[in-house]
């Protein structure tokens, strides 16, 4: 089956089976490696993805369900030179990286809510990363790092 779609602002048309999931379909055809496959039921979050700027679990959304969609993977998330962005770079700078695994759908998480609200409390955050699980870092600095991006957004908004 051909699925068209828009890939990180990009337009993409891939022939897949119909019966894949959207991480089979980013991980296998497109080799986009960044989503991780990890519980497959939607329960962990780090095949976190943006789909019409909602945060989805990609191992629960059938391929062919993007077709004409717009889908931002981590490997959509840079800074304009293509480096890392100010979200990823706080995450470096507040040491929320450690394993790593989870730190793609940690910050696809940040990134969607501050798309909807761009001066969320460390309580939104909190709830915005409740979907997403870690076992390295305790989520604080997760939570500081996802604040600090905020207030640094908003100071370049005013």
């Amino acid at each position: 089956m051909l699925i068209q779609f828009t890939l990180n602002n990009q337009p993409v048309a891939v022939e897949a089976p119909s019966d894949i999931t959207l991480l089979a379909l980013l991980r296998d055809h497109l080799r986009l490696t960044g989503s991780k496959e990890a519980c497959e039921v939607g329960e962990c979050g780090a095949c976190s993805v943006i789909l019409d700027g909602e945060l989805v679990n990609s191992c629960l959304v059938a391929a062919p369900q993007v077709s004409g969609r717009s889908v931002i993977t981590i490997e959509g998330v840079r800074a304009p030179d293509g480096g890392p962005n100010d979200m990823q770079q706080n995450f470096i700078s507040y040491g929320a990286v450690q394993c790593g695994f989870c730190i793609p759908g940690m910050i696809m998480a940040g990134e969607a809510l501050l798309l909807k609200n761009p001066q969320p409390t460390r309580q939104q955050i909190r709830v915005a990363l409740a979907g997403n699980l870690c076992r390295c870092t305790g989520y604080q600095q997760i939570v500081d790092a996802i604040e600090a991006t905020a207030k640094s957004r908003a100071r370049q908004r005013a």
